[in-house]
């Protein structure tokens, strides 16, 4: 019973596969607290360093509006009235309007969920479902969302009062003061009060981007069971597996069949890799590789050279230097004909040499011909 209830509990991390179809399917790392902190702080800014010129542009629009004269009376035109008013004050509020449009997209931009997603715009029927919706506002994602939004209004309750007790006394002795004077005042205390709010906004969300963080973490977390699954979906089950080989094989053997029925001698790694040499005398002026491979080709040329009685000899270092150094259908190196030409005289003198219980000689490689299995040249 333990055993089957370890196999249900989501203890592994999510695989870089299981973050990326999240990620298609809408799941990505989103902060609404950072979203409205960038929007308010960009506002706070622009209020603070646009502001004045705001206020200019509002006070020529309010005077230009209440000033006319006889002309404005005989050629009265309310719409181009209106449009030259509005286009006092157009490019400021296009300032704040652009500010803020980057401000928006920046925040899914600062947790790198930029970007368009279809699978998020699917239908989810799991949605639709009365019970799926009351398990998110009575579950712990809820209960925790109700805690952030209490949270809020008590940080940004108390900064408000902070700054209400903080600047009574100045907004009391605004009345004994000269109305442009205490519009000052008051415009100077607004941005004091929008960076504050803006900047405890802010601290949310330094709280709240880690927390999303973690949530989506766990979300995302995954059973033994499903790792396991999705690395054999990953890497291939082995029956997939055998089958690709059993294919590569087939294929390798059909593509070599032919050479290797006119192959004087197949020389190996002796199962890497794996050389069919061609020599004919007084036809062939150079002995001339005919098929070669590595893995199941090589494999594959074994099994037909003993098939087609070919002889087949182990010489790793000459089959590697003649696997790296030639190309099919061409003569060998020259650097190579003495070490082919002592396994060819020993190949051609193969009945003498066994009936008299000789061994296959030993051949000599040169320095720069001799590779290892991953074709670096060894000393």
């Amino acid at each position: 019973m333990s055993e089957e209830a370890d196999k249900d509990q989501k203890t592994e991390a999510p695989t870089d596969k299981r973050r990326r179809e999240a990620a298609e399917n809408g799941d990505v790392l989103q902060s609404r607290e950072l979203g409205t902190a960038l929007v308010v702080l960009v506002g706070a800014g622009w209020i603070a360093i646009a502001g004045p010129m705001m206020m200019d542009a509002l006070q020529n629009m309010v005077g230009q509006g209440l000033t006319f004269d006889a002309a404005d009376l005989r050629d009265f035109d309310p719409g181009s009235v209106i449009l030259r008013l509005l286009a006092i004050v157009a490019l400021p509020l296009f300032g704040l309007f652009a500010l803020t449009i980057v401000a928006a997209v920046g925040a899914p931009a600062m947790l790198g969920s930029l970007g368009f997603r279809a699978g998020a715009f699917a239908f989810k029927g799991n949605k639709m479902n009365p019970l799926t919706g009351m398990k998110r506002l009575f579950g712990m994602q809820g209960f925790i969302e109700l805690g952030k939004s209490i949270a809020k209004v008590l940080l940004l309750g108390s900064v408000g009062l902070w700054l209400l007790m903080s600047q009574s006394r100045a907004m009391i002795g605004l009345s004994a003061q000269d109305i442009r004077a205490a519009l000052g005042d008051i415009g100077h205390t607004f941005i004091i009060a929008v960076l504050v709010m803006a900047s405890a906004l802010a601290l949310i969300a330094a709280i709240d981007v880690p927390a999303q963080l973690y949530q989506r973490l766990q979300r995302l977390r995954m059973t033994k069971q499903e790792t396991r699954d999705e690395h054999k979906q990953t890497e291939g089950s082995p029956e997939l597996k055998s089958a690709i080989r059993r294919r590569q094989h087939e294929v390798a053997r059909n593509s070599a069949r032919g050479a290797i029925a006119e192959a004087t001698v197949v020389l190996t790694n002796p199962t890497h890799f794996a050389v069919a040499l061609r020599y004919r005398p007084g036809v062939d002026a150079a002995p001339a590789v005919v098929a070669r491979g590595r893995g199941v080709t090589a494999e594959a040329i074994r099994e037909l050279a003993a098939e087609h009685d070919v002889p087949l000899l182990s010489y790793p270092q000459l089959t590697r230097a003649l696997y790296y150094t030639s190309k099919v259908g061409h003569p060998i190196r020259e650097d190579l004909y003495m070490a082919v030409a002592t396994v060819l005289a020993f190949v051609f003198n193969l009945d003498a040499a066994m009936s008299s219980g000789g061994r296959q000689p030993a051949v000599d490689i040169p320095i720069g011909l001799r590779f290892d299995t991953s074709g670096r040249p060894q000393a």
